[in-house]
């Protein structure tokens, strides 16, 4: 291993760790306080770290299906999710237009590579490829909604993106580390995460439209 991928996969690595580290605590904290807000950045600053230095390992080092549809879905969930606090009055922007066509033309770059026998991705690689379509899919078709639907399905479309990025860098971790029962050992984070999102989806349909489960912050032009 070169010098280089040593000192990337170091970055990667630490990086992850703490991007974790802070995601799991955020999981626990009070929705919508300056701290969890404060904290809030510092898992997408942290974990943004982490998908720059898979998608360096990816294209200079080693290709490895699944880990490549997780370079582009997790920072396409990170983004658009925290974006969703700020077009919560208006609904998406020209620059969630973009950000969704960037990525959709990612995950059709990686299609035919992941499709080719040669590569045998897995069903993990499938199934996160399959997600990101979905995702991009809903983020397209929701330009269609009424502006006045965004005012509630924001704090939807924030916890499912953000905790599914979370569950997504574990997901990556296990496959990374536990060698045990695989592919199914990696697919649990993934179902895990979404029970976890479950939860809060019901928490924030109990306590209304209104609730105050994650308070909106301050929107920008």
């Amino acid at each position: 291993m070169s010098p280089d991928h040593l000192a990337n996969l170091a970055v990667h690595v630490g990086a992850g760790t703490l991007a974790l580290a802070v995601g799991f605590a955020l999981l626990a904290m009070r929705k919508g306080t300056p701290t969890h807000r404060r904290w809030g950045k510092v898992f997408c600053v942290f974990a943004l770290v982490v998908s720059v230095s898979a998608a360096i390992g990816t294209v200079f080092f080693r290709f490895i299906p699944v880990f490549a549809v997780l370079t582009v879905l997790v920072p396409y969930q990170l983004v658009s999710g925290w974006r969703s606090i700020y077009t919560r009055d208006r609904g998406p922007s020209r620059f969630d237009a973009l950000w969704t066509l960037a990525a959709l033309a990612f995950a059709l770059a990686l299609t035919p590579a992941l499709l080719s026998p040669s590569n045998d991705a897995g069903i993990v690689a499938y199934a996160s490829l399959g997600a990101l379509f979905t995702l991009l899919a809903y983020d397209t078709v929701r330009w269609c909604f009424p502006r006045r639907w965004f005012a509630s399905l924001w704090r939807y479309d924030h916890v499912y993106k953000l905790v599914a990025s979370l569950f997504g860098l574990l997901s990556a971790f296990v496959g990374n580390v536990v060698r045990v029962g695989q592919p199914w050992s990696q697919i649990a984070p993934s179902a895990i995460g979404l029970l976890v999102i479950l939860c809060f989806f019901v928490q924030l349909r109990r306590r209304g439209t209104g609730s105050p489960a994650i308070a909106p912050t301050r929107a920008v032009p």
